[in-house]
């Protein structure tokens, strides 16, 4: 087994990352086990690789703030949104697993409530994943969330939010606008990006500012709480 430190997550507060080659799924599923009391502690797996996370509170401050926002949005257009938090989510069959800062339901919310624990065998993903990753994970986990098909991803990398949607396994940045996306590279081989640029929530020293936020997601709330018409634009449920 091999083991690479990340320098710069040991010297920068929000988030300190080991990242393990050559782990096996039993290993993974046993430090899953040992550490579900332990809140501050992220893992993710993807074939092999295994990445541990620990998350402190310039981490989860802007982890609870888009979360909080997320909600505010679904009660504005009086949309049931079930959040599922940190919970673990896994495929076996895929060696795939992660635990993401938040997620949100916002179709199956009656039968997922009613969940203890998510199976993604059987279960579907969320349709939010919220991503902090102000140090920059070592690990793609725009593999991961594809592969078992989030079909939306906000990342927050310190300085802005950018939205992603799941485009025939390969995730877009939106731009929140009906125009085609169109390629030009991207952070990651499971990862495009789309001109315009995306819509931005600034959260200036790590810290939201509020009116601005709550401003731009009621303008662009999550693609899950719309519809697709058909020209492919997201219209507001509510506009039905």
């Amino acid at each position: 087994m091999t083991v690479e430190t990340d320098v710069a997550a040991v010297s920068t507060p929000p988030e300190q990352r080991v990242l393990l080659s050559n782990s096996t799924w039993e290993t993974y599923e046993r430090l899953l086990a040992e550490n579900v009391e332990s809140l501050g502690t992220r893992f993710a797996y993807d074939e092999g690789m295994l990445e541990i996370m620990i998350v402190s509170a310039g981490h989860e401050s802007p982890n609870r703030t888009l979360a909080v926002l997320v909600e505010l949005v679904g009660a504005e257009l009086r949309k049931d949104v079930h959040p599922a938090g940190s919970v673990t989510l896994k495929r076996k069959d895929l060696e795939k697993g992660f635990e993401p800062d938040s997620c949100f339901y916002f179709r199956n919310v009656e039968r997922m409530r009613k969940k203890d624990e998510i199976d993604l065998a059987s279960d579907p993903p969320p349709d939010l994943v919220i991503e902090v990753d102000i140090t920059r994970s070592s690990l793609d986990r725009f593999r991961i969330f594809g592969a078992v098909g989030v079909p939306e991803v906000w990342r927050y990398d310190g300085e802005q939010v950018l939205m992603y949607l799941l485009d025939q396994a390969v995730y877009t940045e939106s731009s929140g606008e009906c125009r085609a996306a169109t390629s030009h590279g991207g952070t990651s081989e499971s990862v495009r990006r789309a001109k315009p640029a995306p819509k931005e929530v600034r959260m200036g020293g790590r810290r939201a500012r509020m009116g601005t936020a709550i401003s731009v997601l009621n303008s662009y709330p999550p693609s899950s709480l719309f519809h697709k018409d058909t020209r492919g634009c997201r219209t507001p449920i509510s506009d039905r």
